[in-house]
C-alpha cells in the first residue's frame, strides 16, 4: 500500500514505493494507495497512470497505524466517502487522457487504458458490506469501480482465524454478475483454498514427491463452489513463493534465479532485496513449511552489503544442496 499523500509530496517517496522498469511489462501492473482524501488520490493516481495499469485503493488494511489515521479498514464505515474517492479519480484519470468510461477501454490497442479498484473488508453484520459495494459500485451498467477485492474478515478478526467463506459466496453470488470480484486472505497453497472454483480448473500444483509439478483439478466436495469468483490475490504468501500462482505450494530454486537475474538487470536497494530473499527463502505460508535456507543462513544473508557477496552465498548454497542449473518458470 502507498500513502497517497506522502507520494505527491515527496519524489524521494515515489521513486521508493513504485519503481518501474524501463522495459514494458509483460503483465498488467497495478498501483494501490492508501488515502483518505479524493484530492490526495486522484492527484496520486494521475502521477501513477503513466506507469501503471490501473490503481487500487486499499480499504482492508487493519493495522493500526492505518485506522487512526482514517486508511484502510477504518473506510469500511465511510461508503460515501470511498465512492467519492473512486469518482473523483475517474474523472481526474479520463481529464488526463486515459481511457476509464468503459470496461473495453483497458483492452485498447494504444495502451491508455487505466482500471480504478478497491480492496474491501467484510462487516460483522454483513448488511452493511451490501450497502457498501452498492454505494461504491453506483450504476452497474456505469460502474465506479472496474472489479472488487473481498477480504472476508473483519477489520478486528485476527489473520489467525480463517476467512468467512459463507459471507464470500453471499457477496460474490450478489454481486458476481455486476462486477469481477477477486478474493484475499488465505490464499497459501492452490490446493488448500477453503473453495472451489472454475479458476482452479487444471491447475498446477506441487508434488512434494517430485521435482516438477504436475498437473490436476482441485478437488474437494465439501468445499463451497464459487462459480463468480473472477480472481485470487495474494500479499504474504506470495511475497515468500513467487510461484504460488504456478501451483507450486513452496518456493523453488528456479524463483530465486528469476528474481536475481531481475535484480542484476534493474538493481533495487539492497535492504529491499534481501528482504525479498530472506523471504523466499523461508518456510512460507502453505501447508508445506519446507524453507529453501535454514534460518541461520538467512540472518547471515541479512549481513552481507553487496550483491556479490549476496550471489556467491546463494551459489554455494544451491551447491551444497546438490541443486545444479534449474528451469526457469
Amino acid at each position: 500500500m502507498i500513502l497517497a499523500k506522502e507520494f505527491n509530496r515527496n519524489s524521494f517517496a515515489r521513486d521508493s514505493d513504485l519503481s518501474i522498469s524501463t522495459t514494458p511489462p509483460e503483465l498488467p501492473t497495478i498501483a494501490q494507495f492508501g488515502s483518505n482524501s479524493p484530492l490526495e488520490l486522484s492527484r496520486a493516481s494521475s502521477l501513477a497512470a503513466p506507469f501503471v495499469n490501473g490503481v487500487d485503493l486499499n480499504c482492508g488494511c487493519p493495522q493500526s497505524w492505518a485506522c487512526a489515521e482514517s486508511l484502510g479498514a477504518a473506510l469500511m464505515e465511510k461508503r460515501e466517502l470511498v465512492r467519492d474517492m473512486v469518482i473523483t479519480t475517474r474523472q481526474r484519470l479520463r481529464d488526463d487522457g486515459w481511457g476509464v468510461r468503459k470496461e473495453a477501454d483497458m483492452h485498447d490497442t494504444e495502451g491508455k487504458g487505466r482500471s480504478v479498484s478497491v480492496k474491501i473488508r467484510v462487516h460483522k453484520d454483513l448488511r452493511k458490506t451490501v450497502d457498501f459495494i452498492t454505494t461504491v459500485l453506483g450504476d452497474e451498467h456505469n460502474r465506479n469501480i472496474d472489479w472488487l477485492t473481498i477480504h472476508p474478515r473483519t477489520r478486528s478478526t485476527q489473520s489467525s482465524v480463517p476467512i468467512n467463506v459463507e459471507a464470500l459466496e453471499l457477496l460474490t453470488n450478489m454481486f458476481g454478475d455486476k462486477l469481477p470480484i477477486l478474493v484475499s486472505g488465505d490464499v497459501y497453497a492452490l490446493s488448500t483454498l477453503p473453495y472451489t472454483s472454475h479458476l482452479l480448473q487444471s491447475q498446477l500444483t506441487f508434488n512434494s514427491n517430485s521435482k516438477e509439478p504436475e498437473r490436476s483439478g482441485v478437488s474437494g466436495n465439501a468445499r463451497p463452489h464459487l462459480p463468480k469468483l473472477a480472481g485470487l490475490m495474494s500479499a504474504r504468501a506470495l511475497l515468500a513463493n513467487p510461484a504460488l500462482f504456478a501451483g507450486y505450494e513452496t518456493c523453488p530454486w528456479e524463483a530465486v534465479d528469476i528474481f536475481m537475474n531481475k535484480v542484476a538487470r534493474a538493481p533495487l536497494p539492497m535492504k529491499l532485496g534481501i528482504h525479498h530473499l530472506t523471504e523466499m527463502c523461508g518456510a512460507g505460508f502453505g501447508p508445506d513449511r519446507s524453507a529453501l535456507l535454514t534460518k541461520k543462513e538467512r540472518i547471515r544473508l541479512t549481513e552481507f552489503d553487496n550483491w556479490i557477496d549476496i550471489i556467491d552465498f546463494i551459489e554455494e548454497a544451491k551447491k551444497t544442496r546438490g541443486v545444479g542449473a534449474v528451469r526457469g518458470l
